[in-house]
């Protein structure tokens, strides 16, 4: 059933999760411009709520959303020469991996370490995606936000608020704007980053942006299942922080634990590294289990829900807590 905005009512939303949770949409919408989306949020009722949806990659869906499900399907992208550097503008709507893909091809620099990052751009700032040394922060250079009144504004880099897997859309922002479009800002001479993992030793020596992308995809799909395979939703857990001297007790009865020093003196470890070190992984627990080749990826065999997911998650965070004294952190954000 459709209403006179063009919304479309009890959408199955089951396959528009990448973990495939059970999950009915009250009304469905995927506004393609500005206008529509525009006309989306004016239209909806005080009384009711609206949720936006990207590639459905780093979320945890309930059974029924009682609302207004907006999925921005606004999917232009183009590019701004600037000198040595490029600006791409880009739609909220568009598939992140097939946008780095699409300019590591032009031999553009920046996102070449976050290929095939599932999901839609325009939640890429929201948890501030990274991998392999790289996070979205470093070269994002403003994002275009729509406020529930209509309204458009623009936030600079530093507006964003930007953390590990943070951003002020996962706080002062929720629920009060949509992302529209961001601006990246690369380079066109190379600058590799390839300190992380083994990707110096996939790679020869001056790397296009190509190859290095290609590496990383490499690197991935060795260690992550494919969401259209096997249902999750990448990394389950954050890389926990901890102190120095948290750090240094943990080292000396665990050498080989990995950790990378942060900008603040903190530490990052390793969540997978923890959760193997349990004896976790490939475990399974009904409809769930910990990924047999990456203990940070929490898997959906079929048949459960989104309950039952937290409370494996729970039993995964308290072990490592217990034996580590490091509390885990959920990365997808609980819708």
């Amino acid at each position: 059933m459709k209403s006179r905005y063009g919304w479309r009512q009890n959408v199955d939303l089951t396959n528009d999760n990448t973990l495939r949770l059970p999950v009915n949409a009250q009304w469905f919408s995927a506004p393609t411009t500005l206008p529509a989306l525009r006309r989306c949020v004016r239209d909806v009722h005080a009384k009711d709520t609206i949720y936006v949806l990207g590639g459905g990659s780093n979320v945890l869906l309930p059974e029924q959303l009682d609302g207004l499900v907006i999925h921005p399907a606004l999917n232009q992208w183009w590019l701004e020469a600037q000198g040595d550097e490029v600006l791409v503008h880009v739609g909220a709507g568009v598939n992140w991996h097939t946008l780095v893909m699409a300019l590591v091809d032009k031999a553009l620099w920046g996102i070449e370490n976050l290929a095939l990052i599932p999901g839609d751009c325009g939640a890429a700032p929201v948890q501030n995606i990274g991998a392999y040394g790289v996070e979205l922060a470093d070269v994002l250079h403003a994002v275009q936000v729509m406020y529930l009144d209509g309204s458009i504004d623009w936030l600079t880099n530093d507006d964003c608020a930007f953390g590990y897997r943070d951003s002020i859309f996962k706080n002062a922002l929720q629920g009060q704007v949509i992302i529209t479009r961001l601006i990246l800002r690369l380079k066109r001479h190379a600058e590799p980053i390839l300190d992380y993992g083994d990707l110096s030793k996939r790679v020869g020596d001056n790397p296009s942006s190509a190859e290095v992308a290609h590496a990383v995809c490499q690197v991935r799909q060795e260690k992550l299942p494919a969401p259209a395979e096997l249902a999750n939703a990448g990394s389950f857990f954050k890389n926990p922080l901890v102190s120095a001297k948290q750090a240094e007790v943990l080292l000396s009865s665990y050498p080989t634990l990995p950790h990378f020093a942060q900008p603040d003196g903190k530490f990052k470890l390793a969540a997978g590294w923890l959760i193997d070190q349990c004896g976790l992984k490939g475990a399974r627990f009904g409809a769930f289990g910990v990924h047999e080749r990456q203990a940070l990826v929490l898997v959906h065999f079929g048949g459960g829900d989104r309950a039952t997911l937290l409370d494996v998650a729970d039993h995964v965070a308290a072990t490592v807590k217990a034996r580590f004294g490091v509390m885990l952190e959920i990365e997808p954000r609980i819708l």
